[in-house]
């Protein structure tokens, strides 16, 4: 698979400089050994600001972008990674998947930063089986307690800012959500919402499971399933659902884990991108996603510093509209499909 560094060199525009503080471009250039095509040779004489969207439950405003963290960052890049964030107005730190939470936790408290991100962590429960399986026995709310509880211990805070469980784990057993609603109200967790793998279009399982049941009938913040330009399928029934329950959207896996970057392997950047400030193929796949108006917060799962500025420049400057979001899933639909 074609990775991010060896494809920004084949992407037209992709030397072109990022908006990033110009007191970053010397130190990741010195921290990172990158290529010629993603150096940027002189920064913008103005920085745009990272867009944010509002959490619809409270209205706190979220930076649009955010970051996966991954179990095989290096500390050394995971704090540069954190760094940049911050120095670009960004702060939304998913440990959903990846395993990287602890590592990203112990770097942002030696920086002196834990308290200015948005932590979202992962509630364990067990996973989506075929209905001819016996359903997994009732939990103990004191086992999930429990759960959050040691975390909380664990990363050494007196509370988080999301908490999400699966979906299909709410879905059966309601000690989930009624546990982390008691700990939202006793202010130990700030947001709670439900997650969701989204399966296969050739799955004879419904795409997303439990999760529109969840979103009509319960009380929460926060939902997360994948979403990226080559998979527009919650735009059908999740996203609009979303925007009339008051639901913040978490876009998961925004580059298809890689499979994208793959796609365009060899087809150069669109003239017309342009048109909304995408430099480089991973502006122009995160841009697509931000552009929902449902859409909260996209993560982008990265190991590397500079590929999480080129991330961030998918959310600065214009976003395509409607006409132009057509357009860009057409084109993508045209390029050789994933594997």
């Amino acid at each position: 698979m074609v990775n991010r560094r060896e494809f920004i060199g084949i992407a037209a525009g992709a030397g072109a400089a990022l908006a990033l503080a110009p007191e970053l471009l010397h130190a990741h250039e010195s921290s990172a050994a990158l290529g010629p095509a993603q150096r940027v040779v002189q920064a913008p004489p103005k920085v745009e600001s990272l867009i944010q969207r509002a959490i619809p439950s409270t209205g706190e405003m979220l930076p649009a972008v955010g970051v996966g963290v991954a179990k095989e960052t290096d500390h050394a890049a995971m704090k540069n990674i954190l760094k940049v964030l911050l120095d670009n107005g960004a702060r939304v730190v998913d440990g959903l998947a990846g395993g990287g939470e602890e590592g990203a936790l112990m770097a942002a408290n030696e920086l002196g930063m834990r308290d200015k991100f948005f932590w979202t962590t992962a509630l364990s429960g067990p996973h989506p089986r075929p209905s001819t399986e016996p359903r997994p026995p009732k939990v103990d709310a004191r086992a999930v307690r429990a759960q959050i509880e040691a975390q909380l211990a664990n990363f050494k805070v007196p509370k988080t800012d999301l908490v999400m469980v699966g979906a299909y784990a709410a879905s059966i057993d309601p000690a989930y959500l009624g546990v982390m609603r008691e700990m939202k109200k006793e202010k130990r967790v700030r947001y709670i919402g439900v997650h969701h793998l989204a399966l296969p279009p050739n799955s004879t399982w419904p795409a997303f499971g439990d999760l529109e049941a969840i979103m009509r009938n319960e009380a929460v913040d926060f939902v997360a399933t994948d979403y990226h330009v080559g998979d527009r399928r919650v735009e059908q029934e999740i996203l609009p659902l979303a925007h009339e329950r008051k639901i913040g959207f978490m876009a998961h896996f925004v580059f298809d884990r890689g499979r994208l970057f793959k796609r365009a392997s060899g087809t150069p950047l669109p003239e017309w991108a342009a048109e909304f400030d995408a430099k480089t193929w991973a502006q122009f796949f995160l841009k697509y996603v931000v552009s929902h108006p449902a859409v909260t917060a996209a993560r982008t799962g990265t190991t590397k510093a500079a590929h999480m500025l080129d991330n961030i420049g998918g959310g600065i400057g214009r976003l395509p509209n409607e006409a132009m979001r057509k357009r860009m899933a057409e084109f993508v639909d045209s390029l050789p499909p994933g594997r």
